[in-house]
């Protein structure tokens, strides 16, 4: 089942395959899993290849934007590589395909990209990078090649943007991982990596094994997942499938056979749809920038027009009276001082959710309003010398004085609200 979806999920990334060939790939434990397993084939390639040459081979570095997951920092710091980030600026909040470039060298052992980055869900240019480092590699000699980070558009790309060079059309794409447990439609703990070709997996890091009755090559962090042992003990014990190593590669293959390349598409289009919907209700408001784009992963990013009288932060935290857990958070370096609120649409978050959403940031923003706004310490300081009359507003005084215009607005709404309805 694991290598049938490998060479299902090979194909839907355009692997360059003969029609006999088999896919080169393995399951994860998401994918965390699968950048540490990518990234370690390219760093043992890097250093089979300068050691080949006779040259140095204990300075690699990877080159990412500032917006990675933290994964990428694990895997830098975990495997002993230097992470090298281009950091972001206003209005562009994913990598810069010509800095990255700039930032390659000779123990660059490969540049990441982001297809649907975790800030704001919009596709990297891949194309675009491929192409200003094709032209690099032919001027030095280096051959630097390109993982896709495909985590949450490597199931939404193909049946969105089919037209998209992102994966391994494009020549430099090496490697490619996509997490099964976010728009693969599989509950939380399946990743993928597929590689290009055999020859860009190196052998020594696949074990073989034949105690399980065959000859069962592997090359993951954590054996069991996904085992031929897991899966039979399953049957065996007639267990659900919940309770085994193998449950989430089978979830898969059940989703992959089971939707098709159509049922997929309907469904990334619904997301889409319910995205929008959930857009245009927010622009409405004329209270949100849009930081999102339409063309990435459907989620909508967003930060507040003016802030200066209350922030993203307070807006996430008063929606949580709504039920509604919408993360804040500020940007990477040099963007850190946006911050914003975003809300990823899945196939489960309809229409009717998307609009009650845009209800309820509604309420909470009239609320806000009300509110008085947030009282920071200050100090005034007056006067020169033995003359000088310095006037402290302490932190406590501060927030004893913001407490006693809160309490005096809420008792002043709730009592509004009993002389309407006759309740508290």
């Amino acid at each position: 089942m694991q290598n049938r979806c490998v060479n299902i999920i090979a194909h839907l990334f355009n692997a360059p395959l003969g029609e006999s060939e088999a896919a080169v790939g393995v399951g994860t434990v998401g994918s965390s899993e699968a950048i540490m397993l990518a990234g370690l084939a390219f760093k043992r390639k890097w250093q089979n290849r300068r050691k080949a040459e006779g040259k140095p081979f204990d300075k690699p570095n990877i080159v990412t934007g500032a917006n990675v997951q933290v994964c990428w920092e694990k895997f830098a710091r975990y495997f002993e590589v230097e992470l090298k980030e281009v950091k972001l600026r206003d209005d562009y909040f994913v990598m810069d395909p010509a800095k990255a470039v700039e930032m390659v060298d000779e123990n660059t052992i490969c540049v990441a990209a982001i297809l649907g980055s975790t800030l704001n869900g919009e596709f990297e240019d891949v194309k675009l990078l491929n192409d200003l480092l094709t032209v690099k590699n032919k001027e030095t000699g280096w051959n630097t090649p390109i993982h896709v980070d495909a985590a949450s558009g490597g199931f939404i790309a193909p049946f969105l943007h089919p037209e998209l060079e992102w994966d391994f059309r494009l020549p430099l794409v090496k490697s490619i991982n996509v997490s099964g447990h976010k728009y693969g439609l599989v509950y939380a703990g399946i990743g993928w990596v597929i590689w290009r070709s055999k020859e860009d997996l190196p052998e020594e890091l696949i074990f073989h094994i034949n105690y399980l009755g065959t000859d069962q090559p592997t090359f993951t962090l954590n054996f069991s997942k996904g085992n031929y042992a897991s899966l039979i003990n399953c049957f065996k014990l007639k267990s659900a499938f919940y309770d085994a190593g193998s449950s989430q590669v089978i979830a898969q293959y059940y989703q992959l056979i089971r939707l098709g390349y159509e049922g997929y598409k309907n469904v990334m289009e619904n997301c889409r749809e319910n995205m929008m919907v959930l857009k245009e209700g927010l622009e409405k408001t004329g209270r949100f920038n849009i930081i999102s784009k339409d063309n990435g992963v459907p989620l909508v990013a967003f930060s507040l027009k003016d802030n200066s009288r209350h922030d993203e932060f307070e807006v996430s935290h008063m929606l949580r009276r709504f039920g509604w857990i919408v993360p804040a958070y500020t940007m990477p370096p040099d963007a850190q001082h946006v911050t914003v609120l975003r809300v990823v649409i899945r196939e489960d978050f309809s229409r009717t959710l998307a609009e009650r959403l845009v209800t309820d940031i509604q309420k909470v923003l009239n609320e806000l309003d009300i509110l008085p706004a947030k009282i920071t310490a200050k100090i005034a300081i007056n006067g020169e010398g033995a003359d000088k009359n310095i006037t402290v507003v302490t932190k406590k005084t501060a927030e004893e004085t913001q407490l006693r215009e809160i309490t005096t607005v809420w008792r002043k709404f709730v009592m509004e609200k009993k002389k309407m309805n006759g309740v508290c």
